[in-house]
């Protein structure tokens, strides 16, 4: 249910009277709230969509799971239960006919919940990829992949759960982005400037 709060249609319905999914992208999620409504209003919902993944991961440690044993396995498990309900909210939304977003900011949100330093990992890999390409669907992948392989190469994690986990995530943001990749390859895809006005 958290997952499923459209941040990007309700502000822009309620604020600007635009639906963003008939703009642009036609895409729910913060990347085209950007190109659609603006800086501001796409910060907003970057913020929102960021702290209701981060929120959904994060309650099982708030309700005592694993009698707040940050290295209990059980909390561990729950949370990514959680986090995988509230990507699954974001990209299908209950509050706004299952058309939500692509699960970029949601899924940086739950891995800032369930394993920190790999998620300052995977924004440092899509800021760098961002900045260099100005294309937030490659900044977008680059930091997919680099979630599971950061675990794995980085982090040493022996958990089936968590890498389980981190290639369904990875997978899930990919293939989100299918048609994004397949504009890259014909040289189709859109730029972004945030610097620019």
């Amino acid at each position: 249910m958290i997952g499923s709060i459209p941040s990007a249609v309700w502000l822009g319905k309620a604020k600007y009277d635009i639906d963003v999914r008939e703009h642009g992208s036609k895409n729910a999620g913060a990347t085209n709230t950007f190109r659609v409504l603006g800086k501001k209003p796409g910060i907003v919902v970057l913020s929102i969509d960021i702290a209701k993944g981060f929120i959904a991961a994060f309650l099982p440690f708030i309700f005592g799971v694993g009698d707040w044993d940050w290295e209990s396995d059980t909390l561990m498990n729950v949370k990514l239960v959680c986090a995988l309900l509230a990507f699954t909210g974001h990209v299908l939304p209950v509050f706004a006919s299952f058309k939500g977003g692509k699960g970029v900011a949601t899924s940086l949100g739950v891995i800032f919940a369930v394993h920190p330093s790999a998620a300052g990992i995977c924004l440092a890999s899509f800021l760098i990829v961002f900045i260099v390409t100005k294309f937030v669907s490659l900044g977008a992948i680059a930091a997919s992949f680099s979630f599971p392989l950061s675990l794995l190469l980085y982090f040493k994690i022996t958990s089936p759960w968590l890498t389980a986990f981190s290639l369904v995530l990875a997978a899930a943001v990919i293939y989100a982005h299918r048609k994004n990749i397949r504009r890259l390859f014909k040289g189709e895809e859109n730029r972004m400037n945030l610097f620019k006005k």
